[in-house]
């Protein structure tokens, strides 16, 4: 075998391998024979596994093992993973020979002669939890550190000459850099820095260091033969003879693209997930506010309601109690806005035709752009129906084309356009096809922090006075809640797209028409038990109804309620699902329970009822008005009279 660096030898007397491996610093670098015996040993092993090389030598490795590994034969597997896959890698527990841990970085290679015959294994262990390794000193002969040297593919293991021309190769480094050793020693090691870390000087201050201090250690991109960067892990340890002058450099490199790759895609996932949770957390507390809000114009909206009829006839007063009334209205579409974002409003989903409802708001979407924009709309053929609520569906897309006209102050284009896209599996959404609702301008478009916030309910780039900032927010609610996800993209000075992905129905669209209205339904008088923890809401309530006609008695909770059950009978039970204690669905449970035949509204400002609610309650969304009151009394008794 040709003995690489001879030259080197010749210059110290010394041969280049023993200088290489006495000088690497934080490995431990020994040789077993073929069965696993140790037949080297290094002052670095003994340092950090605490045995004399007397003690060692001709010992089985696998004592370094814990009794747990020992049993499930782990040192073996090493061996012949190592064999059959031409090198072994691996972490974990060591013991040392007073009985202490250390956790290993382990690295085994299999030393094969021309003839394919195994002569031993090169064993390289470095101790992470120090971070350090004792001094390396091989005591086999010249030919065993060639092999132990020659052995390593995983790391570059190669010498400098005080002057940083390579004196050395190994197959790591040839396996690493491309090189073969006729082609590289005698070269300069800068030559596998880039050309700007070349211009830098970044070679030469890496052996001033060495020099100084005696290590460099860093990680930058180094350059293959073929051109090609990766990321490299170096150490250049400082060679001394016995007079502490320079000799040369002992340098190993390892490639850690793929770790850093990894490191890199863990951060954008762990960054992702924070923004997941940031959204979740803002929905659970948009959510709760909203609740809270709705029982506050509910309150509002119901005794204007009432003081609408007993007012006397003062156009003056009528117009501040109906521009009141307007306000709390706008107050509940907000509330609707910010419960949709929080994947909490009441959807009426349907299958829904895109092409007809985008079509059927063409001019409503021209006439709120302006003429300063054109309006384009695009459809891809065969689309099917999905399934969405269609008037939430037509006040996302005008959110959407709003959004866009104010992109662009200057006037442009909007496309509205529908096509089937395919989404695959581990996207976040179930695999299949979808259709992909999309409003693109080409207006001033959205830096990176900008669009990591857009969804954010409040948040808006509009000014003071100019926009709620729940625009994209009731949108993304939309989509979750419908089965389809938002997305959005966005470059500075080149528009955005936002896409609403919705799925299929498997039902033909319905034809909406005009919806009549029916006004409040008549009901006969009845006596009727109202529950509810906000008082006043329970007083409202019990004023629509009292106004409607019924007898009403007001209970403050779910425990409140049963006693009044239990001491009068009563013709239904209105109750808010959110109480403490004990929540409006438990208290209709106890009724069905003990009085069957006494049926129950339930009231909420939530979209959904937790698992196992009956889905026989008649529900009534907050905030409700008188008719919608007299409705839910009409429906309640109509079922009453066909059971």
């Amino acid at each position: 075998m040709k003995v690489i660096g001879s030259n080197n030898s010749a210059r110290t007397g010394l041969d280049p391998y023993r200088l290489l491996i006495d000088s690497i610093t934080d490995y431990a670098i020994y040789m077993l024979d073929p069965t696993g015996r140790v037949v080297s040993w290094n002052p670095g092993a003994q340092r950090f596994k605490g045995y004399e090389a007397g003690e060692i030598v001709g010992q089985h490795f696998s004592r370094f093992y814990t009794d747990e590994d020992r049993t499930k034969q782990v040192p073996a597997r090493a061996l012949e993973t190592a064999v059959r896959e031409g090198r072994f890698e691996s972490e974990g527990w060591r013991v040392r020979r007073d009985g202490g841990r250390f956790w290993a970085h382990v690295v085994i290679d299999p030393i094969i002669d021309p003839n394919g015959e195994v002569l031993g294994f090169a064993k390289v262990t470095r101790d992470l939890t120090e971070r350090k390794a004792a001094a390396e000193t091989l005591r086999s002969s010249e030919e065993q550190f060639r092999l132990l040297v020659q052995g390593v593919t995983d790391y570059a293991i190669y010498m400098l000459d005080p002057e940083g021309q390579v004196s050395s190769w190994n197959l790591g480094a040839r396996r690493i850099k491309q090189y073969e050793p006729e082609e590289i020693i005698g070269s300069h090691f800068s030559r596998f820095y880039s050309d700007e870390d070349r211009a830098a000087g970044k070679p030469g201050e890496a052996l001033r260091i060495a020099r100084q201090e005696g290590r460099f250690e860093a990680e930058g991109w180094r350059v293959r033969k073929d051109g090609t960067r990766f990321l490299a892990h170096v150490i250049i340890d400082a060679i001394r003879d016995d007079a502490g002058g320079i000799t040369g450099f002992a340098k190993i490199t390892r490639d850690v693209t793929e770790r850093a790759e990894s490191q890199k895609a863990l951060a954008e996932a762990r960054e992702n997930l924070l923004q997941s949770q940031k959204l979740d957390a803002i929905g659970q507390l948009t959510g709760g506010v909203a609740h809270d809000f709705n029982n506050l114009l509910m309150a509002i909206l119901g005794s204007l309601e009432l003081l609408r009829k007993r007012m006397p006839d003062d156009p003056r007063a009528r117009a501040l109690l109906e521009n009141a009334v307007q306000g709390a209205e706008r107050g509940a579409a907000l509330t609707q806005r910010m419960l949709s974002f929080a994947r909490k409003q009441e959807l009426a989903l349907e299958p829904v035709d895109v092409p007809i409802l985008v079509r059927g708001m063409a001019e409503l979407m021209q006439r709120s752009v302006g003429p300063m924009i054109q309006l384009t709309l695009r459809f891809g053929g065969d689309l099917p129906p999905v399934l969405s609520d269609p008037h939430q569906l037509e006040t996302a897309l005008l959110n959407l084309v709003v959004n866009a006209r104010d992109a662009m102050p200057q006037g442009g284009e909007i496309i509205v356009e529908a096509s089937r896209l395919a989404v695959a599996a581990g996207s976040g959404l179930e695999a299949g096809d979808y259709v992909r609702l999309r409003v693109a301008d080409e207006g001033e478009g959205m830096d990176p922090d900008t669009l990591s916030r857009a969804r954010e309910p409040f948040y808006t780039t509009k000014g003071i006075g100019k926009g709620t900032g729940l625009g994209l927010s009731m949108v993304h609610g939309l989509a979750e809640q419908s089965g389809g996800r938002l997305d959005i993209t966005s470059r500075p000075g080149k528009g955005t797209q936002v896409d609403i992905l919705l799925k299929p129905s498997r039902e033909a669209a319905r034809i909406r028409g005009p919806r009549a209205d029916t006004g409040p339904m008549s009901s006969r008088p009845l006596r009727v038990l109202a529950v509810d923890d906000d008082a006043l809401v329970l007083l409202n309530t019990a004023a629509m109804l009292e106004d409607l006609g019924h007898t009403v008695v007001s209970a403050s909770s779910a425990m409140e309620a049963m006693r009044a059950l239990a001491d009068t009978r009563f013709d239904l039970v209105i109750t808010d699902y959110a109480m403490p204690r004990r929540s409006g669905l438990e208290l209709s449970r106890d009724v069905a329970s003990r009085w069957p035949e006494t049926p129950v509204i339930m009231a909420s400002g939530y979209a959904e009822l937790p698992p196992g609610a009956d889905v026989s309650l008649v529900r009534l969304a907050k905030p409700y008005n008188q008719a919608d009151l007299a409705r839910a009394l009409h429906l309640v008794t109509a079922q009453a009279v066909q059971a």
